[in-house]
This record gives structure tokens, sequence and C-alpha cells, in this order.
């Protein structure tokens, strides 16, 4: 089995979820997609970093460091971060606060960024494209350059998008169609709660 393939059974098992859902946007859906669930699992983490790593590869995106808005970017941050480290290539990571903390140095982006650096933003679920755009915000404002977006799942729901609106390229591992048709494939029993 493909590390893909293995990444969307892991998805499919942990992070796929089928029901009547609200979804942050204030939308319904009949199915929740908590990718988290994967991304810190050892064997996710695993093949999200290498997965992550290839993708940027194959987007032909070098980036000095990956990050998004805490807390789904930062398990698939930290994967790539590992995995680059594996490969002989360092690409580092960073974490976008929601919020500037009020003590310190009052920043939003954390870890390993500066001024200047040419960053990927990275996110686990692309719904309405939110997040990443705060992402982006953030890391402009704090003078970072962004190279483009890579997700995990694109929600296929208008975020790739407004993202793409913006200017930025988005890069996605999964549309959830194909997650969808493989859930729907194995009888409909993606796991359920």
């Amino acid at each position: 089995m493909s590390d893909r393939d293995r990444l969307k059974a892991l998805l499919l098992e942990r992070s796929f979820r089928t029901g009547d859902f609200v979804l942050a946007s204030g939308a319904r859906s009949r199915y929740y997609i908590d990718c988290r669930t994967t991304t810190t699992h050892a064997e996710g983490q695993a093949l999200v970093g290498r997965l992550g790593l290839e993708l940027l590869r194959t987007a032909g995106l070098a980036p000095e460091s990956v990050g998004g808005l805490t807390m789904g970017a930062d398990p698939v941050a930290y994967a790539i971060a590992h995995a680059s480290w594996l490969a002989g290539a360092p690409v580092h990571a960073f974490s976008v606060r929601k919020e500037p903390k009020a003590h310190g140095t009052g920043k939003r982006v954390e870890g390993c960024f500066a001024s200047g650096a040419r960053v990927v933003v990275v996110e686990d679920v692309v719904t309405s494209g939110k997040s990443a755009l705060q992402a982006c915000d953030a890391v402009e404002a704090e003078g970072g350059i962004v190279l483009g977006i890579i997700a995990l799942v694109d929600r296929e729901g208008g975020g790739r998008e407004a993202i793409e609106a913006r200017g930025y390229a988005v890069h996605t591992l999964f549309p959830v169609s194909e997650l969808l048709a493989s859930a729907e494939g194995s009888g409909g029993e993606a796991a359920t709660g």
C-alpha cells in the first residue's frame, strides 16, 4: 500500500465522521473531518510528513518554513519539518496564534520564522479558506513571504477559490469527494460518533 493510500485509510478510519454537523462557518454538513485525530497519531504524523514534503516538492515550492493557524496546522507543519530533516533538506516550522499574545514580544507568528522568510502556509482541512487567509495575513504583517498553501483535505466548498482569489496557489492531498466516494464505497461505514 502506498503512503497516500495508507493516509487515506487512516483519515477514513480516524478522522471522517458521518452524521449531522454544524461547521465553524455555521453551515450544516452530513460529514465532519477532524484531521487532528490522524495528524497527531504516530503513523499518521509520519505519513503526513512524508506526503506533505513530497507535495511541496511536486508543487515546486521551496520554503524556509511551513506553518499555519494553531491548532489544526501545527501537527501538519511539525510533521513536514521532521520529515524534511530526515530527508536531509530541512524545512522548519512555525505556528500562527489566533490572537497576538498580550505579553512578551506580542507576536502572532512563533517558532522558526523571521521577517523576510519564504514560507508555505499549511492547513489540515480547507473549508472556507478563512484560517489559511488569517495565517497569510499574520505572516505578511510580520514581513514573511507566502509562497502558497498546502492542505491535507479540500472540502470543495469554496475555500480553495477564496484563497486563490487572493493570489495564493493551493495544493491539496485529498479532495473531499475522494474521501466521500471511498466511505460510500465501503458501505458508508466511515467512523460515526
